[in-house]
């Protein structure tokens, strides 16, 4: 049993009463044997006033003290005819509490959807919600631009990928979230409550005499940049029990299961969007006084073994990486109604004060290296996109002077458009040399240690890998920064490059690979490639109004001709909503995460001519104190390096971590009763109602004969799902694919064109011509499905299968048969004889600890004596013959009765 487990949300489903003077709110956890009950008052018109007795209620009291509430609210004393408590609404969850000009509203999660399992969390998308306001229609003061603030609050669909989890840390990274839990006990003990309640605490069998096991319960605070609802819940966060609050990240959450050969592998994908300094594409650039960035998303990979499920006994491992803008203070116009509207540097930073703040936090969060990969233009005609690239890389220069040498900033800037429109070279094979660069430099997360194979017979690339090595597995230190001018297409593209070169160091460290190389064009990376579409077209419409126009297939000139007339169309999409609607939509984020409070002393939101000073507060309020221009990072960080100083175990981070000693039974920690619930009655619809994209039914070939691995290289015509092709038009007939053919070298600098062309554009003298190393292939249509099983049906025998079975075998292949059968009966088995010649001895040394294991012969397992005792006992009882019950199992009765009935 380990020593410490996640806090488990015990407020998850969520039923509203309704009364004229109260709302009465009561929560339950999964199980419905624990409900907390809120009392909210209706009669303060502008105040919110929420009270919580933070008793834990069981199943039987809760009715009775509904039963009171609905007899005491009654107009008549007796009458059964019109009720007192009323049931409002059900619900699953709290986003948060909001006041414009009038009274508070209470936002309320009424649909959720499961999206992705991590160990046994579940993480849910919010489907819906309801905007419920609190004070009684008799004390209400009715404002005239009310109705207006709440139409723009509601233009934030929370419907709209918004993510929680009641019982794993989203605004985290799998690596935090596991390096807490793995702390040593000895520092946890040290974690008393000293406001622990009797209850929370009392174990049944203390006086007894009984031995209980002691589990720390751990939580944790929130990365507050990644919560988007943080200042919703700021009114409550001080009078409620924690359980009540749950809190939202914004951004994309896909999950994928991999068969490899039957085995599952869960490859989900979480992307967190920064709540500070966030907008749309053309009002939100560069950085603002404190450090935040706009278009800040930190994007994690994690593969983990979905045949375990626990954290402690499950192989799991992420890579995480970073996209931003440019950590200047630059702004483009937008009033000209151009579509690339000039870049213009708002400050003068001399000593790149804005991007120390940027990298401080990068240092504190992610340690050390930090990686820069900048793919603006370089050279342009007209001198657009490089003004940002000449004063950034000057201040990470001023930056690194002052930081140690090993722990330096690196910059590498790649113009990656201009190798795009280049025929001569292949823009994804540099950006591979770049990813496994990167990632050999960061390293990546995992919580087991290396297999035995690995080390037996290393890879040759497995040996300089970095990161930081511990006994139990892994750790990233460090992290890649990608950056274009809108961080979008280009950047998602090299994102997934760095992806999919860390995805093959993550199944290779978990023993699915023999390599830790994967190719293009098979099952795995399609399936790969498809999620992380999906993650990059969330990630645009969010912050530029449309879908990616240039994407993978793009970049490896495997596109349809077709894909030229839907880049336009996007392209033309993302101009409309930067020009008409950006502006609504900016008020919206602006009203939601209260940047802009409404006050009837204050303009109002839409009279504002700009929303620059509500994200810039040094031009409100002086600043109490200014930083070094040469000590620019926060103390005590760089002597944790290359660790990051946020997942190191000292004063500070243990002051943001709530523990509580708890028996090991108890449900708050019990993450395989809270999903699997095993004392209820379930279905499966309920407990695994989770649909995700399946390697084996969606990419691979239905031929008969194929190999089914998702490691082999497809061809076209082989593929189940083609990623060649559009998700929305299959009825595509020539599609363009890359040759094999060995490409040349990428040129220099000197021999490739210059091109002003921007990101969302495209080269238009090669934009009608095809690639000169690509060929066209024709695929069968939908409509010739049926057909083509009908033909396969009539085909002969030899055709399908490559041979007759109706036709006795050779006699060379039975002379075959049989030497393999003899070989396999005497593998290992030796001649002592002395009339044996030597040289017709072999002999085979074995890599494995087991002398008898091999593919022929394995050494049969050792069962221990407990393992047995426990069968016997099990054959005993189903012949009637029952044993008495030890302590432990009286133990585990109790308990169990505890906490269903008690």
């Amino acid at each position: 049993m380990p020593t410490s487990a996640p806090i488990l949300n015990c407020v998850q489903k969520l039923v509203l009463y309704e009364t004229r003077a109260r709302y009465f709110l009561v929560g339950s956890n999964q199980a419905e044997t624990k409900y907390r009950v809120l009392k909210i008052d209706r009669t303060e018109p502008k105040d919110l006033v929420i009270i919580d007795d933070k008793h834990v209620y069981n199943q039987q009291e809760v009715r009775e003290l509904l039963g009171r509430l609905d007899l005491g609210n009654r107009t008549k004393i007796g009458q059964k005819g019109s009720s007192g408590l009323s049931r409002s609404v059900s619900a699953f969850g709290i986003v948060g509490f909001v006041r414009f000009l009038e009274g508070y509203y209470i936002v309320l999660i009424t649909k959720r959807r499961k999206m992705a399992d991590i160990g046994g969390h579940s993480i849910y998308k919010i489907e819906d919600t309801n905007m419920i306001y609190i004070p009684n229609d008799s004390v209400r003061v009715a404002h005239p631009d009310e109705a207006r603030y709440g139409r723009i609050f509601q233009n934030v669909d929370l419907s709209s990928n918004f993510y929680f989890s009641y019982s794993y840390d989203l605004s985290h990274s799998l690596q935090y979230n596991l390096t807490v839990l793995k702390m040593p006990s000895e520092m946890l003990k040290t974690e008393e409550v000293s406001t622990q309640s009797r209850q929370d605490s009392f174990d049944i069998f203390e006086d007894e005499g009984l031995p209980t096991q002691v589990v720390y319960g751990i939580s944790n605070e929130p990365y507050a940049k990644y919560v988007w609802n943080a200042q919703l819940l700021e009114k409550i966060k001080d009078n409620v029990h924690p359980d009540w609050l749950l809190y939202v990240i914004h951004g994309f959450c896909g999950q994928s299961k991999l068969l490899i050969y039957g085995r599952p592998v869960h490859v989900t994908l979480i992307a967190r969007r920064s709540s500070k300094f966030a907008g749309t594409r053309f009002l939100k650039r560069g950085a603002n006084c404190e450090g935040d960035v706009a278009n800040e998303v930190e994007t994690e990979q994690i593969i983990h073994d979905a045949s375990v499920m626990s954290f402690t006994a499950g192989s799991y491992s992420s890579y995480v990486q970073v996209r931003g803008s440019v950590p200047l203070y630059w702004s483009q116009d937008i009033s000209t109604m151009m579509p690339k509207p000039p870049i213009r540097l708002d400050q003068a930073d001399p000593y790149a004060h804005v991007a120390a703040l940027h990298f401080d936090q990068m240092l504190q969060r992610f340690g050390s290296p930090i990686i820069i990969l900048n793919l603006v233009k370089k050279r342009e005609k007209r001198k657009h996109e490089n003004i940002l690239s000449e004063e950034l890389y000057p201040a990470v220069t001023y930056l690194n002077q002052f930081l140690p040498p090993e722990h330096h900033i690196d910059y590498i800037a790649w113009d990656m458009a201009r190798y795009t429109k280049s025929k001569l070279c292949n823009v994804l094979d540099r950006l591979s040399l770049i990813a496994e660069n990167v990632v050999k430099r960061t390293g990546f997360f995992v919580n087991r240690p290396d297999f035995y194979c690995n080390t037996a017979r290393p890879d040759e690339r497995w040996g300089d890998l970095g990161g930081f090595s511990t006994a139990s597995g892994r750790m990233q230190t460090g992290v890649l920064r990608t950056n274009c001018v809108d961080c979008l297409d280009r950047t998602n593209t090299a994102q997934f490059m760095v992806g999919k070169c860390a995805l093959a160091y993550q199944l290779y460290t978990l023993g699915m690979i023999d390599k830790p190389r994967l190719q293009f064009d098979t099952d795995c990376v399609r399936l790969f490639e498809e999620l992380y579409e999906d993650h990059g077209d969330t990630l645009s419409l969010q912050y530029g109004g449309s879908q990616l126009v240039h994407r993978v297939k793009t970049y490896r000139k495997i596109a349809p001709w077709t894909q030229h007339s839907k880049d336009i169309m996007q392209t033309l999409s993302r101009y409309y909503s930067n020009a008409f609607s950006d502006a609504d939509r900016q008020d919206a984020i602006n009203l939601f995460l209260q940047v802009f409070q409404p006050s009837e002393s204050k303009p109002h939101l839409w009279e504002l001519p700009t929303d620059f000073y509500l994200h810039h507060k040094n031009t409100m309020v002086l600043p109490l104190e200014r930083r070094s221009y040469t000590y620019w990072w926060t103390g005590g960080i760089l002597s944790y390096l290359p660790l990051p100083y946020d997942e190191v175990s000292c004063e500070e981070n243990k002051k943001k971590l709530t523990v509580r000693r708890l028996n090991k039974y108890d449900e708050s920690i019990d993450t395989y009763t809270e999903f699997f619930r095993p004392y209820e009655l379930s279905c499966f619809d309920d407990t695994f109602c989770l649909a995700m994209t399946n390697s084996a039914r969606e990419f691979m070939p239905k031929t008969v004969g194929i190999d089914p691995s998702p490691f082999t290289v497809r061809k076209p015509e082989e593929t189940g799902k083609s990623v060649l092709g559009n998700k929305s038009n299959k009825e595509e007939t020539i599609l363009q694919r890359k040759t094999a053919a060995s490409a040349p070298p990428p040129p220099s600098e000197e021999a490739i064109s210059s091109s002003s062309d921007d990101d969302s554009g495209t080269d238009k003298e090669e934009e009608g011509a095809p690639s000169q190393r690509s060929t066209p292939v024709k695929l069968t249509e939908v409509g010739d499905s049926t057909r083509m099983q009908e033909d396969f049906i009539h085909q002969p025998m030899r055709e399908a299968y490559g041979l007759n079975l109706l036709e006795f075998p050779s006699e060379d292949d039975l002379l075959i048969y049989k030497r393999f059968v003899h070989l396999g009966q005497n593998q290992h088995k030796v001649e002592r004889s002395s009339q044996q010649k030597t040289d017709s001895r072999y002999f085979e040394n074995h890599i494995s600890y087991f002398p008898n294991d091999s593919i022929y012969e394995t050494q049969e397992p050792k069962v221990d004596r407990k393992s047995r005792e426990i069968f016997e006992s099990h054959v005993q009882a189903g012949r009637g013959l029952v044993q008495s019950l030890c302590k432990d199992d009286i133990l585990m009765y109790r308990e169990y009765i505890r906490n269903r009935c008690m």
